[in-house]
Protein backbone atom coordinates (compact mmCIF):
# COMPACT_ATOMS: atom_id res chain seq x y z
CA UNK A 1 0.00 0.00 0.00
CA UNK A 2 1.30 3.46 -0.90
CA UNK A 3 2.38 5.73 1.95
CA UNK A 4 0.63 8.73 0.31
CA UNK A 5 3.11 11.37 1.48
CA UNK A 6 1.52 14.76 2.16
CA UNK A 7 3.97 17.11 0.44
CA UNK A 8 6.38 17.71 -2.41
CA UNK A 9 9.91 16.84 -1.32
CA UNK A 10 11.33 19.63 -3.49
CA UNK A 11 9.09 22.67 -2.82
CA UNK A 12 6.88 21.63 0.10
CA UNK A 13 3.57 22.02 -1.75
CA UNK A 14 0.66 20.20 -0.11
CA UNK A 15 -0.33 16.99 -1.93
CA UNK A 16 -3.53 15.62 -0.38
CA UNK A 17 -4.12 11.89 -0.85
CA UNK A 18 -7.56 12.53 -2.36
CA UNK A 19 -6.32 15.00 -5.01
CA UNK A 20 -4.55 14.62 -8.33
CA UNK A 21 -1.23 16.28 -9.13
CA UNK A 22 1.29 14.18 -7.23
CA UNK A 23 4.07 12.17 -8.89
CA UNK A 24 6.03 9.30 -7.33
CA UNK A 25 8.96 7.03 -8.18
CA UNK A 26 9.18 3.34 -7.26
CA UNK A 27 10.56 4.32 -3.83
CA UNK A 28 7.56 6.64 -3.24
CA UNK A 29 9.61 9.82 -3.41
CA UNK A 30 6.84 12.36 -3.95
CA UNK A 31 6.77 15.57 -5.99
CA UNK A 32 4.18 18.04 -7.26
CA UNK A 33 3.42 18.25 -10.98
CA UNK A 34 5.38 21.49 -11.44
CA UNK A 35 8.54 20.09 -9.84
CA UNK A 36 8.17 16.77 -11.71
CA UNK A 37 7.99 18.72 -14.99
CA UNK A 38 11.06 20.78 -14.08
CA UNK A 39 12.96 17.56 -13.36
CA UNK A 40 11.85 15.95 -16.65
CA UNK A 41 9.90 13.31 -14.68
CA UNK A 42 13.10 11.86 -13.15
CA UNK A 43 13.51 11.37 -9.41
CA UNK A 44 16.55 13.31 -8.14
CA UNK A 45 17.01 10.78 -5.33
CA UNK A 46 17.17 7.51 -7.27
CA UNK A 47 17.03 8.50 -10.95
CA UNK A 48 13.79 6.57 -11.41
CA UNK A 49 10.84 7.61 -13.52
CA UNK A 50 8.19 9.77 -11.85
CA UNK A 51 4.64 8.59 -12.50
CA UNK A 52 1.20 9.93 -11.60
CA UNK A 53 0.34 8.92 -8.06
CA UNK A 54 -3.15 7.46 -7.80
CA UNK A 55 -5.56 9.18 -5.42
CA UNK A 56 -7.09 7.53 -2.37
CA UNK A 57 -10.63 8.60 -1.53
CA UNK A 58 -13.68 7.83 0.58
CA UNK A 59 -13.75 4.68 2.70
CA UNK A 60 -10.29 3.60 1.52
CA UNK A 61 -8.76 6.87 2.75
CA UNK A 62 -10.65 6.63 6.02
CA UNK A 63 -9.55 3.02 6.60
CA UNK A 64 -5.97 3.64 5.39
CA UNK A 65 -5.13 7.30 6.08
CA UNK A 66 -2.31 9.07 4.30
CA UNK A 67 1.00 9.73 6.01
CA UNK A 68 1.32 12.98 7.96
CA UNK A 69 5.14 12.92 7.96
CA UNK A 70 6.34 15.76 5.75
CA UNK A 71 9.50 15.15 3.67
CA UNK A 72 10.28 18.70 2.53
CA UNK A 73 13.61 19.74 4.03
CA UNK A 74 13.18 23.47 3.15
Amino acid sequence: MLEMRPDCERCGADLPADAHGAFICSFECTFCAECADEMDERCPNCGGELMDRPSRVGAALKKHPASTERKYKG
